[in-house]
């Protein structure tokens, strides 16, 4: 690498992770790299992560695609939060929203206010007080306003068809300057001194020579993990579920959902995600307590719709690489690590790495061991978090009915997470951070959706009259009522969106 010639950036996989990492690189990057990504059709992709989070909607309109065009490609539909059932006890269920519970007031947290009313029995569920929750209820969407209004106070996401979301960035970056070689990797080549990844090397005998290389090969790891050897960071003893059977149905819902649906089953949980053409339906399971065949069967009972094709099995280890920045290495998605589905992040993973290494970018001829270890810093803390998060939802349940359950109800967990959970069993707090995923709201909705009370609450909570409290939180159920009540049906809006993108000149 030399600081007056351009970097050469080698991005393996083909994937979604390899043409998100090769769209940005080229775009954000410009002038200062060439782009270069090896794929080969001989090597299938994962495909069918469905469902993401807000946090997406930043990378699309970073790199300057379309919206509407996108979701027309890929069949996609708005995403509110996620409906989780049968999770904290069997027969209830809550909504995670993409948005907030009321507003701070004289600097106490809403919740608070909701629990000192909830114990007076005067407050409904929490989540009666969140615009994003009760639109996801109706089945209604509308972009959120762009002020400070209560239509400002949700986001939201996009469910769509994996598989189509890959070759749309293809033929996005293509354009931008982004080379395309199909082939096989055979060998990884590096340099005798310094153990850096220097070029690779194909099937057909071609190298192609690189200064940075961008690990997009899934599960294999090829350059990240079997080359450089960095070791792998087993969580499954928190996480137990390393399965899950995939398989779309044909929709029979006259409305499509704005939300994602976790249904709790005896060894896991399964999913129902809407598309506009097809329901995505999958059982993400352990296979200690349940055999493939078994819930390949199960999912084929518990899913709705004809079936479009057969359960297909997808083996996975929760966890990550303990670097992902390794020499000249940079994992991005699940050459990097992974988590199950449970709550959509496998995109934002990758996306996350993405932006960080564009952040932590060589300015000079060189690799700075300093912004090496500061991405990989970075990296750890957003799996750490999420990994927390996961877990309380599978440790904060009172379900006894089953192994599985009777297993994570009882286990040990992280301390990280141990000190957030007596942070909100004691004083109901949640614990804040400025960097990583999953703020305030995020946290509420789990603790209080599985039935995580805490012992005490703020103390000004209880100065106001209850009866004033009381009408302001009337106020606001009535508020959110007359919003949602403005907003279209989702499909109504879906098919005005292509109804006017087709019209376009």
């Amino acid at each position: 690498m030399s600081g007056g010639s351009k970097i050469r950036i080698v991005v393996l996989g083909g994937g979604t992770a390899g043409w998100m990492s090769a769209s940005a690189l080229a775009k954000l990057l410009g002038p200062r790299v060439t782009v270069t990504l090896i794929e080969s059709e001989d090597i299938g992709i994962v495909g069918v992560g469905e469902a993401t989070l807000p946090h997406i909607r930043g990378f699309v309109e970073r790199l300057g695609i379309d919206e509407a065009d996108f979701m027309r490609a890929t069949h996609a539909t708005y995403k509110l939060g996620i409906d989780f059932r049968d999770f904290g006890r069997i027969g209830e269920s809550y909504i995670h929203p993409f948005g907030t519970f009321g507003e701070k007031v004289a600097g106490v947290p809403f919740h608070h206010y909701w629990l000192e009313l909830a114990a007076r029995g005067m407050a409904g569920p929490i989540g009666d007080y969140s615009l994003a929750v009760e639109a996801a209820k109706a089945n209604r969407f509308a972009p959120p306003a762009e002020d400070d209004s209560l239509r400002s106070t949700y986001g939201y996401a996009y469910q769509f068809d994996a598989t189509l979301f890959g070759p749309y960035l293809r033929d996005f970056a293509l354009p931008l300057g982004v080379t395309r070689i199909e082939g096989l990797v055979t060998e990884v080549r590096q340099d005798a001194e310094s153990g850096d990844v220097t070029a690779l090397k194909l099937a057909d005998g071609r190298e192609i020579a690189g200064d940075i290389f961008v690990d997009c090969s899934g599960f294999r790891s090829l350059m990240l993990g079997a080359t450089l050897g960095e070791d792998w960071e087993d969580w499954s003893h928190w996480l137990p579920c390393d399965r899950a059977a995939a398989m779309p149905t044909a929709h029979v819902d006259q409305e499509i959902a704005p939300y994602t649906t976790a249904v709790a089953m005896p060894a896991g949980w399964r999913w129902r995600i809407p598309l506009q053409h097809r329901m995505g339906n999958g059982y993400v399971f352990a296979s200690a307590f349940l055999s493939e065949d078994e819930a390949c069967e199960a999912i084929r009972a518990a899913a709705s719709g004809d079936r479009l094709a057969e359960p297909r099995v997808l083996r996975f280890r929760p966890g990550r690489r303990r670097r992902s920045w390794s020499r000249n290495v940079v994992g991005v998605g699940l050459a990097s690590g992974f988590l199950e589905p449970l709550e959509s992040t496998s995109l934002y993973l990758a996306q996350i790495a993405i932006t960080y290494l564009i952040e932590l970018f060589p300015t000079g001829g060189r690799i700075d061991a300093r912004d090496r270890d500061e991405f990989n810093r970075l990296i750890d803390m957003e799996y750490d978090r999420i990994r927390d998060f996961l877990i309380l939802h599978y440790h904060a349940t009172t379900r006894d009915d089953a192994p599985f359950w009777d297993h994570v109800r009882t286990m040990t967990v992280p301390d990280t997470l141990e000190r957030k959970l007596e942070l909100w069993r004691e004083a109901g707090r949640v614990e804040l951070y400025s960097e990583g995923l999953f703020y305030d709201a995020s946290w509420i909705a789990v603790y209080l959706g599985q039935g995580v009370v805490p012992e005490r609450h703020d103390p000004r909570a209880a100065i106001p009259d209850p009866g004033r409290m009381c009408g302001a939180m009337d106020a606001l159920k009535a508020a959110i009522a007359g919003e949602v009540a403005a907003m279209p049906g989702h499909r109504a809006y879906l098919t005005a969106r292509a109804e006017r993108l087709a019209a376009a000149p």
